[in-house]
């Protein structure tokens, strides 16, 4: 009996994602690495109406995905990216949109001991309250420190942890004793599925502006090739004729030689 609502179950799952998959253009892969149960809750209820979290087994979602290939074949550039702790976030809204309520469902946590730190981390240079006793602590890690006013007193920040590195016991302890919580955990967006095309989610950081910057900056490289190798283009005509008027304007100055738009520009040279 438990094997048959276990397979039930999986059915039910298959069907689910499909079903998103068909009915979303979009969607984020995101990790969930440190992320709890009530924090996940919580950024379920935060998305409600903009998007739906679909977590679950890779094995599980891998096999759904294959099984659906041949009616949706551009879903197989998702398999890929189907590793680690990972779940999907669709919608239908705007991804920078649903970015934003992801990013702002984020927590503080402290560190923990054997945790990969995935930032560098810093204490300040501060008071910290604690009696001396604990000199011997901050001595131990290589802390500068002094006494005042019956307290220890750190004289310099200190980069404590680097990005990457394995949080030890020691510092642990004393970012816990400093309450220092430097680390925040949440859905993290590793990449992005729209309609088909898989990428990096630093593409929704380009703007329009950006898009129109860059393609001026074209359009003027295009210009200085086109007029340095003599080879007219749309674009590089307005400027052959501006630099052909120039000219003309040069010579009309220099000689007797004159027309409408040279008079006003030898009155001009004259007085």
């Amino acid at each position: 009996m438990v094997k048959e609502d276990r397979s039930t179950w999986k059915a039910g799952y298959f069907t689910k994602l499909i079903s998103l998959l068909d009915e979303y253009p979009r969607c984020f892969i995101v990790g969930a690495d440190n992320v709890g149960s009530s924090q996940m809750q919580k950024i379920r209820i935060a998305l409600r109406g903009t998007a739906v979290v679909l977590m679950g087994k890779n094995t599980m979602m891998r096999k759904a995905i294959r099984g659906h290939i041949e009616n949706n074949p551009a879903l197989e550039k998702l398999l890929p990216h189907i590793k680690g702790n990972i779940g999907l976030v669709f919608t239908k809204g705007e991804l920078t949109d649903v970015r934003k309520i992801i990013e702002e469902n984020k927590v503080a946590a402290p560190a923990k001991a054997g945790a990969f730190a995935p930032l560098d981390v810093t204490v300040p240079a501060q008071n910290t309250s604690l009696g001396p006793e604990k000199t011997s602590f901050f001595q131990a890690l290589a802390i500068q420190t002094k006494i005042s006013k019956g307290t220890i007193e750190i004289l310099n920040d200190v980069k404590l942890i680097k990005a990457g590195d394995k949080v030890g016991a020691s510092e642990a302890t004393l970012l816990n004793m400093l309450n220092i919580s430097p680390f925040t955990y949440g859905l993290l967006i590793e990449q992005v599925y729209d309609s088909g095309t898989v990428f990096d989610v630093s593409i929704l950081d380009i703007t329009d502006d950006d898009i129109r910057s860059k393609f001026m900056e074209g359009v003027a490289n295009l210009a200085s090739l086109s007029l340095e190798i003599g080879y007219p283009t749309m674009v590089s005509v307005p400027h052959s004729i501006i630099n052909a008027f120039k000219n003309l304007l040069s010579v009309a100055l220099c000689t007797d030689i004159t027309f409408e738009e040279a008079e006003a520009i030898k009155e001009l040279a004259s007085s």
